[in-house]
């Protein structure tokens, strides 16, 4: 039998390669394992931050955006990149609240808008178009928000999108839930598309990256 090709350590050991983070994004973590929180996590994190950086990103919309920690990873990209700006957007008014808090402290609200409200209808009614859109809302809306997206993504802009792995349940040929299904339909609409260049990244719950052509 061959090795499995993942390792049980290798999770931990890609979090210990992305450098250290401030004081608050360290903090931020802290709660999400206090919690059980489910931010992007570091090492995932850390690819969105870099793939951000590589295109010289200006404009970036976040489709559920929790308390920020995506958010700051952004922000520290989109500021190095010259200036820009972040949409935060969030259901919750006290996520809302935890977010502005977090990236005040960052040094980051002069580049985020923040919106509570439902995320696709927030991507709609914001005017202009982006380089970046990051895609974490609940799983069963993932379809229905991709003609959405892609809209609104600038060509040469990616789309990124979090829990393509869904905690390893689409390895499950038994598993019909909402959820899967859904995950499964998205991933096949973005491979199958001619518009973009569609890669599953195995990043903790695993990344979608797809470039708009």
């Amino acid at each position: 039998m061959p090795e499995p090709l993942y390792h049980a350590a290798l999770p931990a050991y890609l979090d210990s390669l992305v450098p250290e983070r401030n004081a608050v994004m360290q903090e931020m973590e802290q709660r999400a394992r206090a919690t059980n929180f489910p931010i992007i996590g570091t090492a995932a994190g850390h690819s969105l931050y870099q793939i951000t950086r590589m295109i010289k990103a200006k404009s970036v919309f976040e489709l559920g955006s929790g308390y920020g920690y995506s958010t700051a990873w952004f922000c520290k990209a989109v500021q190095e990149n010259g200036g820009g700006v972040v949409h935060h957007v969030v259901w919750h008014e006290d996520l809302s609240r935890d977010a502005r808090g977090y990236l005040d402290r960052m040094g980051y609200s002069d580049l985020v808008q923040f919106h509570c409200s439902e995320a696709v209808e927030a991507l709609k009614s914001t005017p202009g178009s982006f380089d970046v859109i990051f895609n974490d809302i609940d799983k069963i809306g993932y379809p229905a928000s991709i003609p959405v997206i892609k809209e609104r993504l600038n060509p040469g802009g990616v789309l990124m999108i979090d829990n393509m792995l869904w905690h390893g349940r689409l390895f499950d040929a038994s598993d019909h839930s909402a959820e899967s299904e859904a995950i499964k339909e998205t991933t096949k609409m973005l491979i199958s598309d001619p518009d973009f260049i569609t890669t599953l990244l195995p990043i903790r719950d695993g990344v979608i990256v797809a470039f708009r052509k």
